[in-house]
């Protein structure tokens, strides 16, 4: 039985392109896992194991790799920093046990690493902290911690200190033993030496030192009182009281390097292994009954306790489907049957693999605290829990939002049709932030996504990985309804036909939601004038007609239905009478109710060099832009914080770049929905009615 305490499960997380991948081949590297270094803008690392990833130096899904350091084991997760993809940072920093965020020395905190932080800091994920890329000009470690501080709200504990910077950067100064670790010039991590530090570094060390200890003491009031009585405390004790601040989120220990140099690679997994706790050392996850509400019942981290496992994520490759799963507590064994409490069906497990990106290794079992893969599961998807049929529970589900951009696909020819249905069940089981429907009245096949480069790499995907060739129409921005007055209405469904006749009568108010409500129903019907058993039909017959608007056809949001009165008869009234007389409501009320279209806003984060910033300003004004904030950033240039419309986004990379020579980068994420200005409304409505009309 494997030692859990010399497990780690860590994902590494940030920005794009601040070292993510880099760092995970250089681990490989030094773990003895990959023998020749695969680098990123070579299109060779171990883990952008996909086409689009090679070819576009970004990470694209998530990758497992498992490695050995110092009699531990180390599960790694490399993430994708694009924002496209966060989906990917959110579901595997929910299986994670500790992370390693990666900072660029030179361009600091980026927007995509605020997101991840928060999304760490949702997961109550631990972390540790590498400032990587010091090497490149304009890098400032002591300027990156202070943005750690101000911007993300961290609180950074300094377990190093640099020696030089940009292409004089030799090493780093380890705080607690005082000694410094440089590196020669061949690129061999392994080519170090460890002596005194920098004649010119001692003073620093020192006042950086105290404040290590003084910030790790605070975990330990008898160590802490023994200090300043003049005791200096061991190493040993130091070392665990980072250990606790650090599983207890109350400080982050903070390292530097440079990976592509293969410089402090070494210090990183000593700290995984010293600071980042064990599956046994975090909160145990929560189980829930199939309702979502929490029984107060734990997945306890012990080999000797039921099954609970939960699936993180699909991923179909030339073997089959593989299904990454984190195991919580007990055993997973070949041949043995699981239940999948969300679809109520049991399956029996084939093969378990270990996986090491695309490659892996068989295994006949796995137990609490291991990541790995089972191959040929039919029915799971992300977020689905698997467990001990005996004993079922299921474990706190995955929420993912909704996409805000799609566009229509159009198979070149009637073979790739049938593939392109089997290509698209594929790529909807591995991806949650993706969804595809067909329009009933076209026939044409719509795909959603988070954005415009997300849909780009997916109609690659079908492409290249499924020979599936289509034409793709221009992007559609997922545009909503809402109403903007309160009214009081009455409503009375009369059918009388032959036998049984149907009734139902529903007095209600419709008002305007809080923003981001969704659809809310409450009932104040007293005296048993509409029975309470009829309650849920309205509600279903209400919340139904709101996934199509009058306006145009998409779907109403934040509205609020109440249901004041009514009356029945005690033959005609049934659950379907009332349904239909809430449907019937809808049509008859929205309309009085000031409809209005409603456009999804983005938060649109850019950075330009300073010389730029009059017209990047200028340009996203004239995109209906909200400026938020501008302030400078690392490497001499400026970031503008903005809200703008995503439909005002599309194409907005290339200009950009054509506005800034090249130099420009932005990221977005959706933020909320507002009201459409007046003349885009009608532009829009006008549009959706002509296509009707082409139908």
């Amino acid at each position: 039985m494997a030692d859990l305490s010399l497990y780690r499960n860590i994902g590494i997380f940030a920005h794009v392109d601040a070292g993510k991948t880099t760092t995970t081949e250089r681990i490989l590297s030094l773990t003895g896992k990959i023998h020749k270094i695969g680098e990123v803008h070579d299109g060779e690392a171990t883990t952008d194991f996909m086409d689009q990833e090679r070819e576009r130096g970004i990470t694209i899904q998530s990758a497992a790799t498992t490695c050995e350091w110092k009699d531990h084991q180390l599960n790694i997760i490399d993430t994708p920093g694009h924002v496209d993809f966060t989906i990917e940072v959110y579901r595997s920093l929910k299986v994670l046990d500790g992370g390693v965020g990666v900072f660029c020395g030179s361009g600091g905190v980026e927007p995509q690493s605020e997101t991840n932080w928060r999304y760490a800091n949702d997961s109550e994920v631990a972390r540790i902290i590498l400032v990587n890329k010091l090497d490149r000009i304009g890098a400032d470690f002591y300027r990156v911690v202070d943005q750690i501080e101000n911007v993300l709200g961290a609180n950074p504990l300094i377990m190093v200190l640099p020696i030089g910077i940009e292409d004089d950067f030799v090493g780093v100064v380890d705080l607690l033993t005082r000694k410094a670790w440089i590196w020669d010039d061949s690129g061999d991590p392994s080519k170090y030496r460890i002596e005194e530090p920098p004649a010119d570094m001692v003073d620093r060390v020192e006042e950086y030192r105290e404040k290590l200890i003084e910030m790790a003491l605070e975990q330990d009031d008898d160590l802490m009182e023994a200090y300043l009585d003049g005791e200096e405390p061991s190493i040993e004790d130091v070392k665990r009281c980072i250990r606790k601040g650090t599983i207890e989120l109350d400080f982050f220990p903070t390292y530097c390097g440079s990976a592509f140099k293969n410089k402090g690679v070494q210090l990183i997994l000593d700290a995984v292994i010293d600071y980042l706790p064990s599956p046994t050392e975090v909160k145990p996850q929560p189980e829930v009954d199939l309702e979502g509400n929490e029984t107060g019942e734990f997945a306890i981290v012990d080999v000797d306790r039921p099954l609970r496992a939960l699936a993180f994520k699909i991923m179909d490759d030339r073997f089959g489907a593989l299904t990454f799963t984190r195991i919580y507590s007990g055993k997973l064994e070949k041949g043995m049957t699981v239940l999948n409490t969300f679809t109520g069906k049991t399956e029996r497990i084939g093969r378990i693999v270990e996986m090491h990106a695309d490659s892996r290794e068989e295994l006949d079992s796995a137990q609490a605290g291991d990541i790995i893969a089972i191959v040929g599961m039919k029915n799971v998807q992300t977020g689905h829990t698997l467990c001990d049929p005996k004993n079922p529970a299921t474990l706190e589900p995955m929420v993912f939002p909704d996409p805000v951009i799609s566009i229509a696909i159009t198979p070149k020819d009637k073979d790739a049709s049938e593939k392109m249905g089997i290509a698209l069940g594929k790529m909807i089981k591995e991806d949650p932030s993706f969804r595809v429907e067909t329009d009933e009245d076209s026939g044409e096949t719509i795909i959603k996504g988070m954005g415009e480069l997300h849909l780009d790499i997916k109609v690659d995907i079908l492409k290249r990985t499924h020979g599936v060739d289509v034409e793709v129409g221009k992007p559609q921005v997922a545009y909503r309804e809402t109403i903007t007055q309160k009214i009081e209405d009455s409503y009375t469904h009369k059918k009388q036909t032959g036998g049984s006749g149907q009734f139902g009568k529903i007095d209600y108010i419709m008002e305007p939601g809080e923003p981001g409500s969704g659809f809310e129903f409450e009932s104040k019907v007293t005296g048993g004038n509409v029975p309470r058993e009829f309650w849920p039909a309205i509600e279903k017959g209400f919340a139904k007609s709101m996934e199509v608007g009058i306006l145009a056809g998409f779907p109403l949001l934040d509205v609020k239905i109440t249901l004041v009165d009514g009356g029945f008869h005690p033959v005609d009234s049934s659950a379907i009478a009332f349904e239909i007389a809430a449907k019937s409501a809808y049509r008859q009320s929205v309309p009085k109710a000031g409809p209005q279209l409603i456009e999804p806003i983005m938060k649109v984060d850019v950075f330009t060099p300073e010389d730029h910033v009059g017209d990047v300003i200028g340009d996203l004004n004239r995109r209906r832009g909200m400026i938020k904030s501008q302030e400078p950033s690392s490497g001499g240039g400026v970031r503008i914080k903005a809200d703008v419309a995503l439909s005002e986004m599309f194409g907005y990379i290339g200009d950009l770049r054509t506005m800034t020579s090249g130099r420009g980068q932005f990221s977005m994420e959706f933020s909320h929905y507002l009201p459409c200005p007046k003349n885009i409304s009608e532009e829009i409505i006008k549009e959706v009615k002509e296509r009707e009309a082409a139908k």
